[in-house]
């Protein structure tokens, strides 16, 4: 019954099924493992006359009357109730909720729970969650204070979707897993004091307490954690067993790259090189994390790993996230191993600019399906890991597998007997991470860690602007230009949110309710071309445009043709202008804490004093996050403010809810992470195949099917 599809719900019409896609729930299943983000506590109930103003209450009552209208001037519907108890009256004020007034009839007995003030008609709940006490409600939930009482569940929303239906819906058929296998084994619940999985899906969604909540949310955390653990073993294990082309470390040959380099190497990159090296020159498949804040060179880090396998007699594909991404690692790559006559090719979605006897292969997603390809490829480099998901990943090895499967003809026994020679792997990240969670969330990969900057490189001063400085912000930027300086300006989104827009996109997927007032790239072009910079030279970039349309802007940007540069998020990762020493972020409190630090990496990557200007929305009060960023000095700093400040949510600044996103709460406790990293040890050591735990086995199996870690 849990993989029956949520369609087939009796409660549930098919109106709803795409945006319940949206969140992910497909099966009922999916239904009863969409966990809450946080929890409302509501008053016990009490009786009318002893409310008083400025209370939050909870009341119970039969409704006298209740009727609406519109307000003549700003046409705004109100809706008001009086309600009664044995003690006294009070009246219910809604504001643009006429629905209620044919869900609440007179005589109807509800349950209300909101703010107390004082008006001219004495006391009144203003805006008040509203729940229908009836019988039927008490048959479908066994409780008939699910929204109005005690701890109330808030869930991850979407339009269409609220919190309250989903409260219902979960508790009509939390009955379902009564009969569900545990995936924790016995032993493992006992030795972490954790409560088994039928009582902990209660209480994560009907808690009677706090702590009841908290224990249940330890317990899934540990789960998630614990999956992502075993996976890594065994992933370890399985590479181990596996055979790479062994890549010699030749040091005279690093040395007389390190000697071309235009610039001085950090401490921090020449170890990373001679760890890669080291790992290359074995011959198990090398699996490494390269992670360093934006802008530390681990292009450059790359290109030496890069070039040891090119003169080894291989080949190497590099994959990055973005068109504009891919392209400037082909420009750079280019220009770095000029000195060693490297043929560099390039393949994105566009058009292949390579042949079959290319060294280094550069290119997007379209590397994924150029299987053939992929035969004598030593080397697979992917930048910024978590934006592909482990199962693109593993398309790599699969292609190379397949490749080789193809192409020979030698009948030679390691490949007939399906023992392929697997690529080394070197992943990316600027994203910062800090090591608990690289821990639990990349345990199957060495990690390199590039925590110091290049010695020219400046602090970029980071400002939150108010609305009152933003003349200021202006004059500023137009002083820059002055100097023959370039700058970029953020804005979230591509047109303002309309109805259509908001219930689903063109690829299906949520799009943010952003308020109007955010900028938007269009509108902020606009305002900047005709307006405030009318004599200088603007140009707009965005996703929806041609590659080669956004080719030919960022050729002009990148060229000094263009002064400012008015751009989406397109420009988050990579992009590298040392000429451009202004960011500045409209709307600043709509994007994520690691969005934010990639946008700010844009700049300081010469050796003029560059500057960060955050605009919040014009009346949003100023967040702990946006002070985050303008205070930390580097993107590992900022990586642990993010998981104190947030807790619950997705560090990497893209979506809250996912496989890794539980196991990402538990970061911040490094005892857990250990507990959790030992107890893997301990049952993949006494069943390595998890044959002694089917319920385990079988979750890890349906984890590893969907596993993305984007």
């Amino acid at each position: 019954m849990l993989d029956a599809p949520i369609a087939s719900l009796p409660k549930v019409s098919r109106a709803i099924l795409p945006a319940l896609k949206r969140l992910g729930i497909e099966t009922l299943r999916d239904l009863l493992f969409h966990f809450p983000a946080r929890y409302e506590e509501f008053p016990a109930e009490r009786p009318i006359a002893r409310v008083a103003a400025g209370e939050s209450v909870t009341i119970k009552g039969v409704i006298q009357r209740i009727s609406g209208f519109r307000t003549p001037r700003k046409g705004m519907h109100i809706t008001e109730a009086a309600i009664a108890d044995a003690s006294g009256m009070i009246q219910a004020v809604w504001f643009n909720q006429r629905f209620l007034e044919q869900n609440l009839k007179e005589g109807s007995i509800v349950r209300l729970s909101g703010k107390v003030v004082r008006g001219t008609r004495g006391l009144t709940l203003q805006n008040p969650s509203h729940e229908k006490v009836t019988s039927d409600l008490r048959q479908a939930t066994g409780s008939s204070d699910t929204h109005t009482e005690g701890l109330v569940a808030i869930y991850p929303e979407t339009y269409g979707i609220t919190s309250r239906w989903l409260r219902f819906l979960i508790r009509t058929y939390i009955g379902a897993t009564s009969d569900m296998p545990d995936p924790l084994p016995q032993e493992t619940l006992a030795r972490h004091g954790l409560p088994p999985l039928t009582s902990a899906l209660r209480a994560i969604h009907t808690p009677d307490t706090r702590e009841s909540a908290l224990r249940a949310e330890k317990r899934f955390i540990f789960e998630e954690m614990l999956l992502l653990q075993m996976h890594s073993l065994r992933e370890r294990a399985r590479l181990k067993a596996r055979r790479a082309r062994e890549i010699p470390f030749d040091v005279p040959l690093v040395k007389e790259f390190v000697i071309s380099l235009p610039f001085r190497l950090t401490d921090a990159q020449r170890r990373a090189i001679w760890e890669i090296g080291h790992d290359m020159a074995k011959d198990q498949p090398m699996n490494r994390l390269l992670e360093g804040d934006v802008g530390s060179g681990k292009t450059v880090v790359a290109a030496a790993a890069a070039l040891l396998a090119v003169r080894a007699g291989g080949r190497v594909a590099c994959m990055a996230p973005t068109e504009i991404l891919a392209r400037q690692h082909h420009a750079t790559f280019t220009s770095i191993l000029a000195p060693f006559h490297a043929t560099i090719g390039l393949l994105t979605g566009a058009k292949k600019e390579y042949g079959a006897l290319t060294d280094i292969v550069i290119g997007t997603h379209a590397l994924l399906h150029r299987e053939k390809d992929f035969a004598d490829f030593n080397l697979v480099i992917v930048d910024e890991q978590h934006r592909f998901g482990v199962s693109q990943r593993a398309a790599l090895t699969r292609n190379k597998e397949l490749g080789i499967r193809n192409n020979d003809k030698s009948g030679h026994p390691i490949i007939h007997n399906s023992q392929f020679l697997l690529p080394h792997f070197l992943s990316m990240t600027a994203t910062p991470i800090p090591r608990t969670l690289a821990l639990a969330v990349y345990g199957d990969l060495d990690l390199s860690l590039l925590d110091e900057m290049p010695q020219n490189r400046k602090e970029i001063i980071t400002r939150i602007v108010s609305p009152g400085k933003r003349r200021e912000a202006y004059a500023f930027i137009r002083a820059e230009v002055s100097r023959g300086r370039q700058a970029f300006v953020i804005c979230p989104r591509i047109e303002t949110p309309n109805q259509e827009a908001r219930i689903k996109n063109q690829e299906g997927q949520q799009k943010s309710l952003l308020a109007a007032e955010v900028k938007t790239v269009m509108d902020e072009y606009k305002k900047l071309t005709t307006e405030i910079f009318p004599d200088l030279r603007i140009a707009m970039l965005h996703g929806r445009m041609k590659a080669k349309e956004k080719d030919a802007i960022m050729q002009k940007f990148r060229s000094r043709d263009t002064d400012i540069l008015v751009s989406t998020s397109v420009i988050e990762v990579g992009v590298d202008i040392p000429n451009a020493t202004i960011m500045m972020i409209e709307g600043a409190d709509r994007f994520g804490l690691a969005q934010l630090h990639q946008f700010r990496g844009r700049v300081g990557r010469g050796s003029d004093q560059s500057y960060c200007f955050l605009f919040p929305t014009e009346d949003g009060a100023v967040s702990r996050r946006l002070h985050a960023v303008a205070n930390a000095k580097n993107g590992f700093e900022l990586a642990e403010k993010d998981l104190a400040i947030r807790g619950p949510g997705d560090i990497f600044g893209t979506r809250q809810w996912g496989e890794a996103g539980l196991a990402i709460r538990g970061v911040r406790d490094p005892k857990l992470v250990r507990d959790v990293r030992q107890e893997a040890v301990e049952l993949v050591k006494k069943s390595p195949d998890l044959s002694a735990y089917p319920a385990l086995a079988e979750r890890l199996a349906r984890m590893e099917k969907t596993l993305h870690l984007e």
